[in-house]
């Protein structure tokens, strides 16, 4: 067996026992069904098929789980990126009340799927949404009306004081909590589903990069050393796609996201933190969010970088940061710091559909995947299956452009987001 390629660094990848390295693809395959990406997306589409009989194959370039269903902040909760108006306005209150139904659904299937296939993930329940300014605190308020008079969806709403009975922290003027969200460890989770779909018959490739597609009937999905033919092909790189497919490029803007982990700090002095062991964000638009692991450390991610450099000084950045949250805390070890891509919409609304009649896609999770990147992979899968409708319904939202092109849209949005963040800091 060849030795494992490296993960990217981080304390997932260092708190799991590394993986036997998966082949490469060598040579000539045929498939029903090809898939690109080992991540949620593609598992998730790869286990729904292979239930229905269909034959798969899986190509990805690096790792399992390798890049953001692998290394993201944990934190699995209802809705998608963008807020219910937004698809309400696109798409009528009817199919947005659906779709936010079909988003809870994605955090029922991490239950279903641990249970079925006995995927340990170190899963938590309980999120909070935390308010800072007085207006977020009103837009929070209005939320919790919102999702209960419209979507059926009840959560519960804590003033400051009940707030910090939970948390350790005054920075927040209160929070709209969600018992049925929460976290878990995604390198876990998206290794096991790894595991489940090998044992289901599917064929999964590492090392494997797709450099060319051919589209046709059959498809045609060419690695340095191979080729598959299917009669199907998803697309699941979402921010690592790259340059694959030029249409869906443009609709995309990858976007670095960083994570810091503290060393272990005991289970009293963690618990003293956050009691009931919730994850946390607040609605900035470039967010702190945080929450504990298993072994009692401090996870923190923000700093989004929407020039996807990372920031300089990054693990002193993210100390500044965690003392601002929790002042009480004191100096504390750094031990890990990391960062990644995701991808984003103009609009932050999922992009899903197809291309053609047999090459389907979905991306732009926004910062929102653990739920609705595996619930994409079901819907692909009906669709594949001869059941579009829920595909349909989000290939009908309009996904503009980002604009400038191929060599300005990167500083127009990071000119953009520096409006935001100045709009979080004063206002």
């Amino acid at each position: 067996m060849s030795e494992p390629l490296p993960h990217a660094p981080s304390w997932y990848a260092a708190s799991v026992d590394a993986a036997p390295l998966l082949p490469a693809l060598k040579g000539d395959l045929g498939a029903d069904v090809v898939v690109l990406g080992g991540g949620l997306t593609g598992l998730s589409a790869a286990i729904e098929l292979a239930e229905a009989g269909r034959r798969v194959v899986v190509l990805e370039a690096q790792r399992i789980g390798w890049g953001a269903s692998g290394r993201n902040g944990g934190q699995a909760i209802f809705g998608y990126g963008c807020e219910p108006h937004v698809l309400e306005a696109a798409l009528g209150s009817d199919v947005a009340r659906a779709m936010f139904d079909w988003s809870l659904e994605g955090v029922e299937m991490i239950h279903q799927r641990s249970a079925r296939f006995g995927i340990d993930c170190d899963w938590q329940p309980g999120h909070a949404h935390v308010a800072i300014k007085p207006r977020q605190e009103r837009a929070l308020r209005a939320e919790r009306e919102q999702l209960a008079e419209r979507y059926g969806y009840e959560l519960e709403w804590w003033p400051r004081e009940t707030l910090v009975r939970q948390l350790d922290s005054r920075r927040y003027l209160g929070a709209l909590f969600d018992a049925r969200s929460g976290h878990l460890h995604p390198l876990k989770y998206v290794q096991g589903l790894a595991r489940a779909a090998r044992e289901l018959g599917v064929q999964v490739f590492e090392a494997s990069p797709v450099i060319r597609i051919e589209r046709g009937e059959p498809l045609h999905f060419h690695t340095p050393a191979g080729r598959v033919t299917a009669a199907f092909g998803v697309l699941g790189g979402n921010a690592y796609l790259g340059p694959l497919v030029p249409e869906l490029r443009t609709r995309l803007m990858p976007v670095g996201s960083y994570i810091a982990v503290t060393e272990p700090l005991g289970e009293a002095r963690a618990r003293g933190l956050i009691g009931n062991g919730m994850a946390v964000a607040d609605v900035n638009w470039a967010l702190d969010y945080f929450r504990l692991t298993r072994d009692h450390r401090l996870l923190f991610g923000g700093r989004a970088s929407y020039s996807t450099l990372p920031p300089p000084h990054l693990p002193g950045v993210m100390r500044r940061r965690i003392a601002k949250v929790f002042p009480n805390l004191g100096p504390v070890k750094l031990e890990y710091v990391w960062g990644g891509n995701i991808g984003i919409t103009a609009s932050r609304a999922p992009h899903w559909g197809r291309l053609g009649s047999n090459l389907y896609y979905a991306q732009g999770y926004s910062g929102h995947g653990l739920n609705t990147a595996q619930l994409a992979g079901r819907i692909i899968a009906e669709a594949i299956r001869g059941q579009s409708e829920r595909l349909d319904a989000f290939a009908r939202l309009r996904h503009l452009p980002f604009p400038g092109g191929r060599w300005l849209r990167t500083p127009l949005l990071v000119t953009a987001m520096g409006w935001y963040k100045l709009r979080d800091a004063l206002w």
